[in-house]
């Protein structure tokens, strides 16, 4: 190997502190630290750039589009104000049925629980010795009325010969007299018989109307009807029609009366206030029925007002005891109420509210003011307006500041 010239020398020298330059330097730290890294890092650079180079450009994406709801108008009418009051199922008429004649008790009649009719049979007293008094008072009767035609004969008699004075003036009395006495027997046979004819029919109790049978509570073969003894052999109750009671408080009964411009109520328009009755696990007001009674006075151990409906009830879905709801009209009727379907209402921690769209087709919460209940439809006394655009489906996809493209519906659909 030939030795290098001087320039030769001089030309490498010059190339290594080129290489040494900051440029060169900065690339070799560069590789000498990615070759530093763990393997997982290195992994990692790599994934990050391909993710970055997938991702779409922002720009090109198409914005979606906004969600289709259905809407509906509040709907106006007139409505009548009421209160709601918890009432409770009393029968018309509840009898317990007495044992007016003495004697054993033959039959009954009727099943436990059973529905009657009026004038059914319910049960039997031993009949015999009520017959054979009835046939004794027919025969008292009987002897009387013979007694009578004897004694007008002998007054005939006797009066003819006073006139021959064949007779005296007592004799003729005497006949007179007997004549009378024929005639008042016959009166007391009369009765007799009556009263003999009422503890016969005693012997069979009947139904007094149409009613529910309760259990009987006597069986045959004992005797009832004992002197001073008030035997019940069983319990009927009247359903229909039927009552409910229910207490006003005093500050409804004084919102009512203000209702009514402080008029008092005549008997006579009370029976023409309507009053409606619904079950506690049960939708609306399905019975309609009249006020029929209002106590006089408040209760002063309670401070309320006792009042009471009547109520058709031919199907026995109101039973005595059962707790219902009463709904009575406050005298109050509200011209141009505005209503919403009841489902269209949430409740958070800030009350009752309603989403609404706006002019914008954005939606709205808004918190509202519910009032009585008609049928599917909620009175809204405040927080809305005729013009809105209620929502009253999908709720679960509208949430406030959303935009909507709102599609109007029938409120009579809901």
């Amino acid at each position: 190997m030939k030795p290098r010239s001087m320039e030769t020398r001089r030309a490498g020298v010059a190339v290594g502190a080129q290489w040494r330059g900051a440029p060169w330097r900065g690339l070799a730290l560069a590789l000498l630290a990615a070759a530093l890294l763990p393997l997982e890092a290195r992994a990692g650079i790599g994934t990050d750039a391909a993710e970055k180079a997938k991702a779409p450009n922002p720009g090109a994406v198409f914005a979606a589009a906004p969600p289709e709801i259905p809407v509906v108008r509040p709907k106006s009418q007139t409505v009548t104000d009421y209160v709601e009051v918890t009432g409770t199922v009393a029968s018309a008429n509840v009898v317990k049925l007495i044992a007016r004649v003495e004697g054993y008790l033959e039959k009954i009649h009727f099943e436990d629980g059973a529905l009657v009719k009026k004038d059914d049979l319910l049960f039997t007293i031993q009949q015999a010795q009520y017959k054979a008094q009835l046939q004794q008072a027919e025969a008292q009767l009987q002897a009387q009325q013979a007694a009578l035609v004897y004694a007008k004969t002998e007054v005939v008699r006797y009066t003819a010969l006073y006139k021959k004075n064949a007779a005296t003036a007592t004799e003729v009395d005497k006949w007179v007299y007997q004549r009378a006495a024929a005639e008042a027997g016959i009166l007391g046979a009369q009765g007799q018989i009556e009263v003999a004819k009422l503890n016969l029919a005693y012997t069979e109790i009947r139904a007094p109307f149409d009613g529910l049978m309760g259990k009987h509570l006597v069986d045959p073969g004992n005797v009832v009807g004992g002197a001073g003894q008030q035997t019940a052999l069983a319990e009927i109750n009247q359903l229909d029609p039927i009552y409910v009671t229910a207490t006003l408080s005093e500050a409804q009964v004084l919102d009512i009366r203000a209702n009514l411009n402080e008029k008092r109520l005549s008997p006579a328009d009370i029976l023409k206030v309507p009053v409606d009755v619904g079950l506690e696990n049960g939708k609306g007001f399905p019975y309609s029925g009249y006020l029929e009674f209002v106590s006089p006075q408040f209760d002063p151990s309670t401070g309320t007002l006792q009042v009471r409906g009547i109520f058709k009830n031919p199907d026995r879905n109101l039973l005595p005891g059962l707790f219902v709801r009463m709904r009575l009209p406050k005298g109050h009727v509200a011209q141009g109420a505005l209503l919403v379907p009841a489902r269209a209402i949430g409740e958070d921690q800030g009350g009752l509210y309603l989403m609404v769209v706006n002019k914008d087709n954005v939606v709205e919460q808004r918190y509202v003011k519910p009032a009585e209940q008609v049928g599917n439809l909620r009175v809204i006394s405040s927080g809305i307006s005729a013009d809105d655009r209620v929502v009253v489906g999908d709720l679960w996809r509208v949430s406030p500041g959303l935009k909507v493209v709102p599609k109007l519906t029938s409120i009579d659909a809901q």
